[in-house]
């Protein structure tokens, strides 16, 4: 048995607090993991004030972990006790629908169980995250971390990476390509890094002038103002893909209006309001939209090894335990370049 220390709310309009909780020792075919880092992302504020759904409390978010194999169960063949490994945002699937066979297991028909706030044991219990000191996870759901990359700032990849990632490989972003990314924060921030990896030519539309440095820092070859009309006549109809990254309520017209005949843009954005489109905006040169949810497993890994490969993190902010209110409310006010990761040794 593992005794778990972590940080929870117990109530949607309550603040994180110290948390102690018992995890069984391994199964035969499951990683027990010791935490190091775990980031922060807009999600688990959401679930943890119930925002997208009812909430199980207790409690604990976090699905960017990474950390060290501290025991294996006696199937295990992939990992070692000292290896280092990351959890992302599931940690189990119904492994024989048509998705799971296609290693799309984010699309899973049946049972997709995500890395914290998901039902297990037909229901009697549900599953905890990465605000914690230690995880266990079936092996299928453990990622290899690629040795070359700072652990903290790949923690994020796990999300925020995956989560543009897909989309790209989806849509087949090639070398030579004109990406847009509309947004500039933690999702953006990623698809700038893993768009210019590509070999693809980016811009960053945004609303925010201070943001214009950071974009140029991050190896994007263009700022657009959104709120500027001058400046946005000027890439009407450059692009071959935009990714959207925003969370908020926002123009879709004039996202579609950047897209060449026949562009795509990619919904990575989770705004809690409806999005309004005309659909001029879609028929009169056959554009398209597609949504994207994070990636499955294999792809996941893929997208890791690509960043060890292109030397690619994310910026981030280290916060201690303690710090996890402050933080949410930061990420609230957009203060912060561009994720906060949580050093879980110190819970």
């Amino acid at each position: 048995m593992l005794n778990v220390k972590s940080y929870a709310n117990k109530a949607a309009d309550l603040p994180m607090e110290p948390h102690a909780f018992s995890l069984e020792d391994p199964k035969s075919n499951e990683v027990a993991i010791k935490i190091k880092f775990c980031g922060i992302c807009h999600s688990d504020i959401h679930t943890a004030r119930s925002e997208w759904g009812p909430t199980f409390y207790p409690c604990v978010p976090g699905h960017e972990i990474v950390g060290e194999v501290i025991k294996v169960g006696g199937d295990v063949k992939r990992f070692k006790v000292g290896q280092t490994v990351g959890v992302g945002c599931m940690v189990g699937s119904c492994q024989s629908c048509s998705p799971c066979e296609e290693s799309l297991e984010q699309y899973c028909e049946n049972e997709t169980v995500y890395t914290y706030n998901s039902p297990v044991d037909q229901g009697k219990s549900y599953t905890k995250g990465g605000y914690a000191d230690h995880v266990v996870v079936d092996q299928k759901f453990v990622l290899n971390m690629p040795k070359n990359l700072d652990l903290a700032a790949a923690a994020p990849l796990l999300c925020a990476g995956i989560t543009v990632y897909s989309p790209m490989k989806y849509m087949g972003v090639k070398s030579g390509d004109k990406v847009g990314v509309l947004g500039l924060g933690g999702l953006g921030h990623m698809a700038v890094k893993i768009a210019k990896s590509f070999g693809c030519e980016v811009a960053v539309f945004s609303r925010s002038p201070h943001k214009k440095d950071d974009a140029m820092r991050l190896g994007a070859d263009h700022f657009i103002l959104t709120n500027v009309e001058d400046e946005c006549s000027k890439f009407v109809g450059q692009f071959d893909y935009v990714i959207d990254t925003v969370s908020a309520k926002h123009n879709l017209d004039q996202a579609f209006s950047f897209l060449k005949r026949e562009g795509t843009l990619a919904m990575v954005g989770a705004s809690e309001k409806p999005l309004e489109v005309l659909p001029f905006s879609l028929v009169f040169q056959r554009k398209k939209m597609i949504g994207s949810l994070i990636g499955g497993i294999k792809e996941t890994q893929e997208m890791l090894d690509h960043c060890g490969k292109h030397g690619i993190t994310s910026d981030i902010e280290m916060i201690q335990p303690e710090e996890i209110n402050k933080a949410y409310e930061r990420v609230l006010a957009s203060d912060v370049k561009y994720r906060f990761v949580m050093d879980c040794s110190k819970i």
